[in-house]
């Protein structure tokens, strides 16, 4: 009874911003002391989405969020599992190498990697934005991973290894399965921390906006476009955790 009633009281306190988010978006007129607005219409939404520049910034944040969740699994996984499994003597240097660029604002990240990418011919380009977002999921995917390398997950290595297994049907038979909520809690985080990249993208590209770029500016001058902006944000981010919970279910 009381896990229910914990559950609808944190709905609530999710549902209620959200719906006031709702509201906002729709609201073409909404004067004080109004509690709801004296006005409905979608101006938000096309204003949002006149000239086409919001539905290319959301392909072009869909596009860099998803190759960065991807590319940061890939190079995590030997970094998290050497950490998980202790074979460093001393990894304090280590992790705080990694999470050294979380240490200042993405916005300082990014004009630092500018100069490099500006030589390399990358300026503006998707690689750029995948890169300079990959400077700062990282180290999550890194911190998070490296708690799935359990002895457990060793020991289960093991008994493969002992069965005969060849290390890819280890991989894919044992690792793979042991680590997939691990696995998957760490994908959702970096796509979250990528989607979510203003400073960074700013910085990068700013001839090649994401959605965030296209959102904040409307915060202080609009904030009906904001809300509508909002609400498209919100969506592929409650798609990723609604899969993520989905694919952590099936795992148990």
């Amino acid at each position: 009874m009381r896990a229910r009633v914990g559950s609808v009281v944190v709905g609530a306190l999710f549902a209620v911003p959200l719906l006031a988010l709702v509201a906002r978006a729709f609201a073409d007129v909404w004067r004080a002391p109004g509690v709801l607005p004296q006005e409905w219409g979608t101006r938000g939404l096309d204003v949002a989405f006149a000239g086409g520049e919001t539905a290319t910034a959301l392909e072009r944040s869909l596009a860099v969020g998803a190759l960065t969740t991807i590319a940061a699994l890939v190079l995590a996984w030997p970094a998290a599992r050497v950490l998980g499994e202790r074979r460093l003597r001393h990894p304090a240097p280590v992790v705080l190498l990694l999470a050294m660029p979380l240490l200042v604002p993405p916005y300082a990240v990014g004009v630092g990697l500018t100069e490099w990418f500006l030589r390399l011919d990358l300026a503006g380009s998707l690689a750029d934005l995948v890169l300079a977002h990959l400077t700062l999921v990282l180290p999550y995917a890194v911190l998070l991973l490296l708690s799935g390398f359990t002895p457990e997950v060793r020991r289960a290595e093991d008994m493969g290894r002992a069965a005969g297994l060849s290390p890819l049907q280890r991989l894919l038979w044992v690792t793979l399965p042991s680590l997939l909520p691990t696995l998957a809690a760490t994908a959702l985080v970096s796509f979250l921390v990528s989607w979510s990249q203003y400073g960074s993208s700013l910085a990068i590209a700013p001839d090649a906006p994401t959605l965030p770029v296209i959102l904040l500016p409307f915060v202080g001058t609009d904030p009906q476009v904001a809300a509508a902006l909002s609400l498209l944000f919100l969506g592929p981010a409650l798609l990723a955790l609604l899969a993520t919970t989905r694919a952590m279910r099936a795992a148990r």
